[in-house]
């Protein structure tokens, strides 16, 4: 209805107002077009040109909805962002904040464990299957500020450049690669302490996190993170497909 129209509307500038509709004017014979664009001799040009308004107008969605959905990352990101830590510690663990004292060091060993590593990447892997959330490492369970600086010091690179790197490079072998694009990491200096302020984005599609080979879907629920079985991941992954 439009395309037909103005390819006749141009065709007849083109070729200087000669040709059919020449005693008319370029509205009369956008109007003549259209009139006859449902005749039966004049259905194939017509269905091509639908065709045609069909796929711009499918890219053209499709960008809209990629746009929307850059924006609102912005968005959350931004506000996420825009919360002073000290008042987001003081809201204490929920759905979606959690503390962890560190990242490697284990306070009550006095020693690198490994282990901790894991447990920071399970809790990681709960938030983007969920709403999305922040971690703050460094920080005990009573909202104490413990810092991240004996972490520091067990690194090569001992500066929060190469603790994001390591978390990153942690979160890569736990989650997969693509995990890492919904990770976003900043450091704040509480207390003369450090704080890495780990930011995860929720995910359209599900978040594994891989241990000896095995697959296992986490899942932000209440202030903790827990493993869901096969029933449970499936039941939640269906109804949160139909609320998506």
């Amino acid at each position: 209805m439009i395309l037909h129209p103005v390819t006749s509307v141009i065709y007849w500038y083109e070729f200087g107002g000669v040709g059919d509709g020449a005693t008319g004017n370029p509205a009369s014979l956008a109007l003549d077009r259209l009139a006859t664009a449902f005749q039966f001799e004049m259905l194939p040009m017509s269905l091509t040109f639908a065709a045609i308004g069909g796929v711009i107008g499918l890219a053209f969605g499709a960008y809209h909805m990629r746009l929307m959905r850059e924006r609102s990352r912005v968005r959350y990101l931004e506000h996420e962002l825009n919360e002073e830590l000290p008042l987001l510690i003081a809201r204490g663990e929920g759905e979606q904040l959690e503390f962890k004292s560190s990242f490697r060091w284990d306070r009550q060993q006095q020693q690198v464990n490994r282990n901790l590593q894991k447990v920071i990447v399970k809790t990681i892997a709960g938030f983007p299957n969920h709403e999305g959330g922040t971690l703050l490492i460094g920080v005990e369970d009573s909202g104490e500020i413990a810092g991240i600086e004996a972490d520091l010091q067990t690194l090569k690179h001992a500066n929060p450049d190469g603790f994001e790197r390591l978390l990153m490079d942690v979160a890569k072998d736990g989650l997969g690669g693509n995990s890492c694009a919904l990770i976003h990491c900043r450091f704040h200096q509480l207390s003369e302490q450090t704080v890495c302020r780990v930011i995860i984005e929720k995910s359209l599609d599900p978040i594994y996190f891989t241990d000896n080979g095995v697959a296992r879907f986490m899942l932000r629920a209440g202030n903790s993170t827990r493993e869901l079985d096969v029933r449970e991941a499936h039941a939640h992954l269906h109804q949160r497909g139909r609320t998506s």
